[in-house]
């Protein structure tokens, strides 16, 4: 996978966000994937605790937005890490640190792990 493709995988989650369909964004990952979310001390590891998390998530109307990244590729495997914010539909922000890991299920690229914390004031 290419830089850009790695790029677009954020955009097609992202887009996905805007959908407000917690199953739609959850099924951009893997099924045994990781998410350290933002704004929840709870790790999610199945579908069904990630849909959790974006129900309530979405119902803030987040947008998000790359400040820096950094990406590598490597074999059936790629990794995007940097800083994002997060617009809110009330027009409250948050900055986050993030890490997106993909892989190759067969068929396509999908989130094997995601990672995301609140920046240090």
């Amino acid at each position: 996978m290419t830089k850009e493709e790695v790029a677009a995988m954020f955009d097609r989650w992202n887009d996905s966000l805007k959908t407000g369909d917690a199953k739609t964004v959850s099924a951009n990952y893997l099924s045994d994937a990781v998410l350290l979310p933002t704004l929840s001390n709870k790790v999610r590891l199945t579908d069904e605790e990630r849909i959790d998390y974006f129900e309530k998530f979405l119902a803030k109307k987040p947008v998000g937005h790359i400040d820096s990244r950094t990406i590598r590729t490597g074999c059936n495997k790629a990794i995007d890490t940097g800083t994002y914010t997060f617009t809110f539909g009330d027009g409250s922000k948050a900055a986050a640190r993030y890490t997106f890991t993909y892989g190759w299920n067969g068929e396509k690229w999908l989130i094997s792990s995601h990672h995301s914390s609140a920046m240090p004031e």
